[in-house]
């Protein structure tokens, strides 16, 4: 008996019932309707946490601040305390200009320098000459530079709180307030 008939026969030896077809059927569906009612949780938490942050950084500081109060104890023991919070984005557009700016007023320390090479297989030997050779061999060197975004907050925070002057639109600087509620 060659493969082909072998291949026939066990083939032919299996057998599905329409029930089990349907129950592979059933259990998909319920796989999808899954699927969509965790999209739709996530996009409620989504809304949710948006509406915290509204409450959390407009709202409560703003209204507190009408009062001329930073921090409320509430009548469960709970204390509202109004903090300053920092944070910044350099945008793609900015980041040669940000960078320039940080090298010249002697914040160059903040920004990260990566350089990868990709060798293909084989060349474990070359990869060992690396960075004054490689341009010199025309390999693929690819440089990127990049300021850490816990960094760059610490950063702007550290700025902010010295009074130091910076151009706080090159680097996305958003200042703001947040309300912290701590249970009793």
């Amino acid at each position: 008996m060659n493969n082909i008939e072998m291949f026939e026969q066990d083939a032919g030896a299996l057998t599905v019932q329409n029930d089990d077809l349907q129950s592979v059927g059933e259990l998909a569906k319920r796989a999808k309707q899954l699927e969509k009612e965790i999209e739709e949780l996530e996009d409620t938490v989504k809304e949710r946490k948006e509406q915290q942050r509204k409450l959390l950084e407009e709202s409560i500081p703003g209204r507190l601040t009408e009062l001329g109060m930073k921090s409320f104890k509430m009548s469960d023991g709970s204390l509202i305390d109004i903090k300053a919070f920092y944070n910044a984005s350099i945008k793609e557009e900015n980041r040669a200009k940000a960078y320039e700016w940080l090298r010249d007023n002697g914040f160059d320390d903040i920004i990260k320098n990566t350089v990868s090479v990709r060798f293909g297989r084989g060349e474990d030997q070359l990869c060992d000459t690396l960075l004054n050779q490689l341009r010199e061999n025309n390999y693929p060197v690819e440089q990127a530079q990049k300021v850490e975004p816990q960094t760059l907050k610490a950063w702007v925070r550290e700025q902010v709180e010295r009074g130091s002057e910076f151009p706080t639109e090159l680097f996305g600087v958003y200042i703001g307030q947040r309300a912290t509620i701590k249970s009793a």
